[in-house]
């Protein structure tokens, strides 16, 4: 059979948009790692999979899946790609939609042109909800790496793990080495996304992000605001925050705790297709 799907981009972090509110899509890893390839397939971080709503307080659940193979409950660029395709595609005409994903209800919004808003939800920084081997919580957190080296990070859930670290020059950051050595720490029980963030005044930073199941990518939705959840959290950040990534740049709004994150950003069709798949 020939499955139909949509190449979507937000800031550079790359997606396959598949259409399941008709006819279930059930990938096995095998396929999504298929699917992925750069070389072999149609290439992508993720792939996010649109369903139909399993409650009545939402309009579609939302699957993430990381190139190799394993189903995420949160990707903020995804989400915003999500947002426009519904909207192209003729599933939707709201200008606000909420969608649930396995970790979160997220309200996604049209503002113009290309740029979509999300609520990400409210960031956790308790231990248990990260999950994250540690007690108490605190601001920073000295992990003990395996070379007998220590690194000093933050940490928080935005429906997935983040642990955080300040850098001088996020071009000069030890990205895939340390971010891979972090990922795989025993403290993170679930791995964890790891961001290298650049503070270059209290509302604008760099930033670069290990992604768990995918690598360094040119940009992590959830990432960007986890990265100023903990600067906040530090006190080294303003409430409306400019992130530059790789592929682009986010706008990240933060009240403070209690407050649900709101990322601003672009989102982009880059093309439709089909691709052999089996039955």
């Amino acid at each position: 059979m020939k499955l139909h799907f949509t190449k979507m981009e937000g800031a550079g972090n790359d997606f396959v948009v598949v259409d399941a509110t008709r006819e279930p899509f059930r990938p096995t890893p095998a396929l999504l790692q298929r699917l992925t390839d750069r070389r072999f397939g149609v290439g992508c971080d993720q792939v996010l999979v649109v369903e139909p709503p399993s409650t009545a307080d939402v309009d579609f659940n939302y699957r993430i899946f990381n190139a190799d193979g394993s189903e995420v409950g949160q990707c903020g660029n995804g989400s915003r790609a999500l947002a426009r395709f519904v909207r192209e595609r003729g599933l939707s005409h709201k200008d606000a939609i909420r969608v649930r994903t396995q970790t979160s209800v997220l309200e996604l919004r049209h503002v113009e042109g290309n740029q979509y808003r999300v609520d990400m939800g409210v960031p956790r920084f308790e231990p248990r909800d990260i999950p994250f081997a540690a007690a108490p919580r605190a601001a920073r957190y000295t992990l003990a790496l395996d070379k007998g080296e220590t690194v000093e990070i933050g940490a928080v859930s935005m429906g997935n793990p983040h642990a955080v670290l300040t850098v001088a020059d996020v071009d000069h950051a030890p990205v895939a080495e340390l971010g891979m050595r972090l990922q795989r720490h025993p403290a993170f029980p679930q791995s964890v996304n790891v961001g290298f963030l650049q503070i270059v005044d209290r509302s604008y930073v760099r930033l670069r992000v290990y992604e768990r199941g995918a690598g360094e990518t040119l940009a992590c939705g959830s990432g960007a605001c986890a990265a100023v959840a903990v600067g906040r959290l530090w006190g080294l950040l303003d409430a409306c925050v400019d992130v530059q990534v790789r592929g682009g740049q986010l706008s990240i709004e933060w009240g403070g705790e209690g407050e649900p994150v709101l990322m601003t950003g672009p989102a982009e069709t880059v093309f439709e297709g089909e691709i052999e798949w089996p039955n």
